[in-house]
């Protein structure tokens, strides 16, 4: 089974922070890591080729910075990898994202499985797996939390629901999108890092000749939407002192509560 994998790098939401001034997200000095959901995806990846042979690919697209990411991957199991950094890339909108990685898809060739985490934490839109997907014209499963059967030519898998789950089954080549429900992410193996990093590393760097894209079509010049303005919400507590003796306070507090919705 021939199953690609997409994995991101992302900063650690934890540390992140807005500059004050640009509105911009403050990126120097935080850490980078691979973003949580894709760490199922690979694990799933891995995992299924463990069960049924094949190979797995770990695709990313970012900065040079990102063979970090695809490193890790590789440390985890994955038998190959490949990097889209160009300058052309830039400011991609999710659209232009998923244009990219399914050009790439494409030069990779055939695949039984194309997975990744269901969003990215900094970005949280959920929409670069179906809009792959589409792309691609095959089906996809969103918020799979269990792979249950692989058939010769179809997969059957759960997909988390608010109060509950579905059980489907579609033809493959398919996409699915996974959350953190589904296992428990490996560590890296120090061996494979290693292999992973050195000058012989079979992690390969396209641009966007490389996935015959005109440089209109990706990035900023083929994002369909552009970010105006980021800004985190200011809150401010509003509050109010009841006084009275404690039978009329606590009237008025229960009245201030029904007012709100709140009882």
């Amino acid at each position: 089974m021939d199953i690609i994998v997409l994995v991101k790098q992302v900063p650690d939401t934890t540390e992140v922070k807005l500059d004050p001034k640009t509105g911009n997200l403050i990126r120097e000095g935080i850490e980078s890591i691979i973003n949580p959901d894709d760490r199922h995806a690979i694990e799933a990846a891995v995992g299924l080729k463990e069960r049924l042979g094949g190979k797995v690919t770990a695709v990313s697209m970012g900065p040079p910075q990102a063979i970090d990411a695809l490193s890790e991957a590789m440390g985890m199991g994955a038998d190959n990898a490949v990097l889209l950094t160009d300058m052309a890339f830039a400011g991609a909108d999710t659209w232009a994202t998923s244009f990219t990685l399914g050009k790439a898809i494409e030069k990779i060739g055939k695949f039984d499985l194309l997975i990744c985490g269901r969003q990215a934490i900094d970005g949280d839109t959920a929409q670069i797996g179906p809009q792959v997907a589409d792309y691609l014209n095959i089906p996809q499963v969103s918020y799979v939390c269990e792979v249950e059967e692989i058939k010769e030519k179809s997969i059957v898998v759960r997909r988390r629901l608010e109060d509950g789950f579905e059980r489907i089954e579609c033809e493959m080549p398919a996409m699915l999108t996974v959350i953190g429900e589904l296992n428990k992410p490996r560590y890296a193996h120090v061996a494979k890092l290693i292999d992973a990093c050195n000058d012989k590393s079979p992690i390969k760097v396209w641009n966007s000749a490389d996935i015959g894209v005109q440089v209109a079509e990706v990035g900023l010049s083929g994002s369909l939407t552009h970010v105006i303005k980021t800004f985190a919400p200011k809150f401010q507590r509003q509050g109010e002192v009841l006084e009275g003796e404690t039978n009329e306070i606590v009237s008025q507090l229960i009245g201030k509560l029904k007012e709100n919705r709140l009882i």
